[in-house]
Formats: C-alpha cells, sequence, structure tokens
C-alpha cells in the first residue's frame, strides 16, 4: 500500500507539472468518395461563438495519424493553446498523399471547416513538414483564396510552373531548412529566389546544424512558426 501510494503521488505530482494542453478531437469526413480523418485542436476555453485564426497542418512522411500525434505534439498544442489558434492536422487518405491524390478532398474540406468553426477572416495559414510542406505548398497555390500564409519545414512547390507560383502571390511564405538537408537546401534555395525576383513576400531560413528533421522548431522554438502566422496576419510584419 505504501509503495502505491507513493507511485500515485509520484504520478500526480508529474501530471500537475506537464502544460495544459488545448483540446483536441478526432474527427472524419468524406469527401469526394475519398475519407479524411483529421485532429482540430481548440484553444482552452473555446467558445463557438467567436473568431480565430487558424492552421492548417500536414505532418511528413507517410502522413499517418502518428505523424499528426508527433507533429500535434513536438510543433503545435502548446502555441495552439497559447495563443488562441485553432489547429487542423490531416492523416492522409487512402487516395494517397496530399500533393497527390489525397488533394481531393480540397476545396470542400476548407468550406467544411468554415462552416463548423469561426475563422478569423475566412482565411487559413497552411503548414507541414517534409511531405506535408509539399502539401501545403501545393494545396495553397491550388486553392488560393483560402490562405494568408504557407510554412515549409522544410517544404516547396512542386510543380512551379508561372501560374502555380503566380497562385502564391499575396500570401506570406516561410521556408525553412536544415543546413545538413542539401537536396531540399538547394531546392529550396533556388525556388525562395525565384519568387523574391518576383516580388513574392519570403522568409527563407537555414537552420544551423539541423538536418531533415529540425529540432529547433519544435518546443519552445515553435513559438517561431507561431510567430509567423502572428506576422502573416499583419501583412508579414511590414
Amino acid at each position: 500500500m505504501k509503495t502505491m501510494k507513493t507511485l500515485v503521488l509520484f504520478f500526480a505530482g508529474v501530471l500537475a507539472g506537464q502544460p495544459a494542453f488545448s483540446d483536441t478531437t478526432l474527427k472524419h469526413d468524406d469527401f469526394a468518395r475519398v475519407t479524411l480523418y483529421y485532429k482540430v485542436i481548440t484553444p482552452k476555453d473555446y467558445d463557438p461563438s467567436k473568431e480565430y485564426p487558424a492552421v492548417i497542418a500536414f505532418p511528413g512522411g507517410a502522413q499517418s495519424m502518428p505523424m499528426v500525434d508527433r507533429m500535434i505534439a513536438r510543433n503545435l498544442s502548446l502555441q495552439a493553446q497559447k495563443r488562441g489558434y485553432i489547429v487542423v492536422v490531416c492523416a492522409a487518405t487512402a487516395a494517397g498523399l496530399f500533393y497527390e491524390g489525397g488533394a481531393a478532398v480540397f476545396p470542400a474540406f476548407l468550406d467544411k471547416l468554415l462552416a463548423d468553426y469561426k475563422i478569423r477572416g475566412k482565411k487559413f495559414h497552411i503548414a507541414g513538414i517534409s511531405n506535408g510542406g509539399l502539401s501545403a505548398f501545393h494545396i495553397a497555390a491550388s486553392y488560393p483564396k483560402y490562405f494568408l500564409s504557407v510554412t515549409g519545414f522544410p517544404g516547396y512547390l512542386l510543380n512551379a510552373t508561372d501560374a502555380r507560383v503566380a497562385a502564391l502571390h499575396g500570401m506570406c511564405l516561410n521556408m525553412h531548412v536544415g543546413e545538413l538537408d542539401r537536396g531540399w537546401l538547394d531546392t529550396m534555395q533556388h525556388q525562395a529566389i525565384l519568387f523574391r525576383n518576383k516580388g513574392m513576400k519570403v522568409r527563407f531560413t537555414i537552420e544551423r546544424g539541423q538536418g531533415h528533421v529540425m529540432t529547433t522548431l519544435e518546443g519552445a522554438g515553435a513559438a517561431r512558426l507561431f510567430d509567423q502566422f502572428d506576422e502573416a496576419a499583419r501583412g508579414c510584419g511590414k
């Protein structure tokens, strides 16, 4: 009994020391005969009658639900609560990744979110890691009227035709890549130069000492991502 009491007190202390994360709900809906599973993070004391800024995010790799959970824990949950954001994180569908067949759920999914939640200005920030970063740029270029900013960490625009590049004009573009992630670094750096030459608002950051997975943008470092979302609502801080 003494051991059990000690364990109870120990775990109570551990839990008391943890941050009170925002509420996270697993949801699913069907769009164009494709079932989409996603998690919605709502701020503490969420009031459905109030407007909130919102982020749509995509994890990397296979964009599976474990990757969704990892992205929420490492990059999103704490700042979403602290700053009062709604954050929606999507898992890949049976139709493929979100820059492939999985893109079929858009733009109907965006309209569903706008109907379910009061999104400030009726526009989202969109962000992703690796395959998620490719997804974020792909969806933003395909449906630009819905977005204020695009963030890839890492990530860039595939199939960068003149028309798709032009579709991103007016958004705040944030491109983060690890110093040691040579293939992605070169591609992203060249694309950032292209964007700047066209007068677009782009922040390109090389994360020193980092590879493809950038721990500098996790935990406390994730505040930088949300700083950029905040800046985008003010016109990229300009």
